[in-house]
């Protein structure tokens, strides 16, 4: 259109002066209600949003400018399709238009990784246009979590369980700050609770489980029992290693090596039945045969560095120095916060 106008304008220019300048703002006034109704070009992301599959909802966001569900969906696709900067935009678009609960969560959701600074204020704005909102003030928990603010997370933990008491996943965010903070006993009455919740959960079944063995509760005994019988298929392993841990802790190594060897016979892939024993025989200075058990665990899975570690420990024990040397490096190169394997290469190489 703007090309055809200054067309005539110089075709018809010999008319007159006067001609020619009408012709000449009559252009420019048609650009600039151009640039008035096409409000979408001054977005970052216009080109991304005129194109397909964006550009179906973009035309209707032009006919429908105020309409905060069309925002919404279009941001859900942009997000599905790995664009979070413009998904985040129309997120929040939506969210000014309504004060929904889903927008809000979506704002924080694009936030809560990479800015969980941002989401946080966010949330605390949000929370009061949805004082009541569940959701909201477990995504604020998630974001100080992600801030390592442990004590601001608690506290939003304790409002929620004071509210709906009946939050398994608030509680297993709760044990797992309180162990944090090394209030054992309150993780494991945050688990247990938990645990009462949903008894048909068997992580946060073994995790308590886990957590009694760690403590030397002889509920660990009991409590493994009860989900052995409850495992008719006899698909899980890990109630024999949790008491087999129970009784390494207690000092009863016969019992605890009996229990890893049942683990063993469970699931013959269960590595830490293998190296928690190991450790035992390596403790009872039966080198040899420890270094036979970790060497069967490598075996199983050659990239496990806990078995190259202790291959290591029993060849230093045995005066094979250089052989040692290797397993930890080894151990080292596969897992490289393995700081043990870094010190005994180190002491070696002195």
């Amino acid at each position: 259109m703007i090309k055809i106008i200054l067309l005539l304008a110089s075709r018809y220019s010999i008319q007159g002066s006067v001609s020619y300048s009408l012709i000449v703002i009559a252009a420019f006034i048609l650009i600039f209600f151009s640039a008035c109704n096409n409000k979408d070009t001054s977005s970052p992301f216009s080109e991304i949003l005129s194109q397909p599959p964006y550009s179906s909802l973009t035309d209707s966001i032009k006919k429908q400018p105020n309409n905060d569900e069309l925002y919404f969906r279009r941001a859900v696709l942009l997000n599905k399709n790995n664009l979070p900067e413009p998904a985040l935009a129309d997120f929040q678009k939506a969210w000014s238009l309504s004060k929904h609960e889903k927008y809000a969560f979506e704002v924080t959701n694009v936030w809560i990784d990479k800015k969980p600074d941002s989401a946080v204020v966010f949330l605390h704005s949000a929370l009061k246009e949805l004082p009541e909102s569940f959701l909201l003030r477990l995504s604020l928990a998630r974001a100080y979590n992600g801030l390592n603010k442990t004590d601001n997370v608690l506290k939003v933990c304790e409002e929620i369980l004071q509210s709906i008491p009946d939050q398994p996943d608030v509680l297993l965010l709760q044990s797992e700050l309180l162990e944090k903070k090394g209030d054992t006993q309150g993780a494991i009455t945050a688990l247990e609770k938990a645990y009462r919740l949903v008894p048909l959960n068997m992580d946060l079944a073994f995790r308590l489980a886990y957590q009694y063995a760690e403590t030397k509760n002889p509920k660990t005994l009991s409590f493994c029992d009860s989900l052995i019988r409850k495992d008719s298929l006899k698909l899980h392993a890990d109630p024999y290693y949790v008491k087999g841990l129970y009784y390494s802790n207690i000092n009863n190594k016969a019992k605890a090596i009996q229990l890893f060897d049942e683990t063993i016979k469970h699931s013959y892939n269960y590595l830490n039945a293998y190296i928690e024993k190991g450790k035992i025989l390596v403790e009872q200075k039966k080198t040899v045969e420890a270094y036979k058990v970790f060497n069967l665990a490598n075996t199983i899975k050659p990239a496990f560095p806990d078995a190259y570690y202790w291959m290591g420990v029993c060849q230093e024990a045995l005066g094979q120095t250089e052989e040692a040397k290797l397993n930890y490096e080894k151990a080292y190169s596969l897992d490289k916060t393995f700081i043990e394997a870094k010190e005994a290469v180190e002491r070696i190489g002195n």
